[in-house]
């Protein structure tokens, strides 16, 4: 550890100072942490030398991956969403459950896992990351309709997750007899029950706080952007010692907060709602960075050196087949065209939320029996995802924007008579 801080510090300033001319280039910021880290991580330089399975790694994920669920939940706002509800309603409804079922079968004939540790995998695969692929959400010429469907699927596809991946791994636990199956179920029960109600009461109490005092003008405006991150803390914290999930806490917690402030919010006072999230951003940027390069030097370096064909094989047909394929079914009788229907189904990075499980399987390994096969396959899916998607997001995000401005269309007719 005496020189993991100084590096990573190191490389986010380099970042820091190259970020201008990266933006908007194949060169993604995942892509330049990630290959950071596994530069100068344990199987190379080793100036980032940290086991996997240390407190401290464990740590930086889940606060990484409670203030980015809170963030993503805090600003759905469901009257503005309904105009544009269709593709991540269908991309999330029915999308999200045939992914983990394609990915659960796919691991059953491609790799020599059980079958609960086939379905962990699929679910611990089954989350999109937007930020790999940052340009398809965020270049303007691409139609609304497709962005803000990739952007809000991204956001809620890991809070719908987690729920999934406690019950699915408690099962894989107990039938490798590390857990008995009654005390699985207590243990999903607690952790979904008092993860929900933690994050209700601290959402509640964090939003009633910002709009009524601030209502009477009683709160600096440099303080008020503490009030987000501070609520996305104590949803976490109260959950964990009561047996609850810090991370289903701190989405509800979003979801709650988010959904009180926009409530209260008007159209004057939508930047100010704006402003309060951009400390929660920042902190969410800064940790989501260190994580990539923490992934790079800490897990990817390893992994690699247990590459086989199978687990290759496995990454490419999960974010290819598995992923793209569902997303066309999902989206059968909304008549979108074919290129739309393959750049949706292309862009569903892998990323964040897949790092965050892993560490949180590694944290008690020898559970499972074929733990390190699952693991490898999953961070070479993941390292796959950050060269693959991010090489092809810009090129393609314009490629994709250029035929769709040469095609005219109103994409959204077809969903919106589909919704009603």
């Amino acid at each position: 550890m005496t020189w993991a801080l100084p590096t990573i510090a190191a490389v986010l300033l380099v970042f820091a100072a190259i970020s201008g001319r990266v933006e908007g280039t194949p060169i993604t910021a995942p892509m330049i942490f990630t290959g950071s880290g596994l530069i100068l991580g344990a199987n190379a330089l080793r100036l980032i030398d940290v086991h996997a399975g240390a407190e401290v790694v464990k740590l930086l994920a889940e606060v990484t991956l409670a203030l980015v669920l809170f963030s993503d939940a805090f600003r759905v706002n469901l009257p503005a969403l309904r105009t544009e509800i269709a593709l991540p309603a269908r991309l999330l409804g029915i999308g999200l459950p045939l992914t983990i079922a394609a990915g659960f079968a796919a691991a059953l004939v491609l790799l020599d896992l059980t079958w609960p540790e086939a379905l962990l995998l699929a679910v611990i695969l089954a989350p999109t990351d937007a930020a790999l692929g940052q340009a398809v959400v965020t270049l303007p010429i691409l139609p609304s309709r497709v962005r803000q469907g990739l952007n809000v699927e991204s956001g809620l596809n890991d809070g719908i997750c987690v729920p999934v991946f406690l019950i699915v791994l408690a099962i894989a636990q107990a039938e490798a007899g590390a857990l008995g199956s009654g005390s699985a179920a207590i243990l999903v029960t607690e952790q979904i029950g008092f993860g929900t109600l933690a994050g209700l009461l601290a959402g509640a109490i964090a939003a009633a706080i910002l709009v009524v005092v601030a209502r009477r003008h009683r709160i600096d405006p440099l303080w008020a952007q503490t009030i987000p991150v501070t609520a996305a803390v104590l949803a976490y914290t109260v959950a964990v010692p009561l047996g609850g999930s810090g991370f289903i806490a701190a989405f509800v917690g979003g979801l709650t907060f988010g959904a009180i402030r926009h409530r209260a919010t008007d159209v004057h006072e939508a930047d100010g709602a704006e402003g309060e999230a951009a400390l929660l951003d920042g902190a969410g940027d800064l940790a989501s960075a260190v994580t990539f390069i923490v992934f790079g030097a800490v897990l990817l370096g390893p992994a690699l050196g247990r590459l086989s064909w199978a687990t290759l094989g496995y990454a490419v047909v999960s974010l290819t087949a598995v992923r793209m394929i569902p997303v066309a079914l999902s989206l059968i009788g909304t008549h979108p065209r074919v290129p739309t229907v393959a750049f949706v189904g292309w862009f569903g990075p892998r990323g964040l939320a897949t790092i965050v499980f892993v560490i949180l399987i590694l944290e008690e390994p020898g559970d499972l029996p074929h733990e390190e096969l699952l693991l490898t396959t999953a961070i070479i899916t993941i390292a796959l995802s950050v060269l693959a998607h991010g090489l092809s997001a810009a090129p393609l995000a314009d490629r994709y924007a250029t035929w769709f401005q040469r095609h005219p269309r109103d994409e959204d007719r077809p969903a919106r008579r589909t919704s009603g």
